[in-house]
């Protein structure tokens, strides 16, 4: 089977409050999507983060086993106590969780946009 050079990479940071953001980059499919529920299972295993947060401003494609897969890290995490959401979904990301009927679920995140204004510019 041949690649289609588009891999799936996840970063791990703790912010400010104590919640974890897992932000995977790349495309959620078949062959790679456990890999969000093992990002999950992984941050619940080092202690119970206040909250998860998945960051998917850089998630370009998601089938429908990698919304299983969101399902999956959501029902793993509320087993600990631990809430999981969406934040700053890509369009294509935030369109396939709102077909789904799954928005709600995860926080009803808008979709992310590139701002039109440089970063740090103060509107007045």
């Amino acid at each position: 089977m041949e690649g289609r050079g588009v891999t799936l990479s996840i970063t791990t940071s703790t912010l400010a409050d104590g919640a974890v953001e897992v932000s995977p980059r790349g495309e959620i499919d078949v062959e790679n999507a456990y890999e969000i529920r093992e990002a999950v299972a992984a941050q619940l295993a080092d202690g119970s983060p206040v909250r998860i947060e998945l960051n998917m401003q850089h998630v370009t494609f998601i089938d429908s086993v990698g919304i299983s897969a969101l399902v999956a890290a959501f029902q793993l995490a509320g087993v600990s106590g631990v809430k999981v959401v969406v934040t700053r979904p890509s369009r294509f990301a935030h369109k396939q969780l709102w077909v789904t009927g799954l928005l709600g679920l995860f926080g009803n995140p808008q979709p992310y946009q590139e701002s039109a204004e440089p970063a740090g510019a103060v509107l007045s």
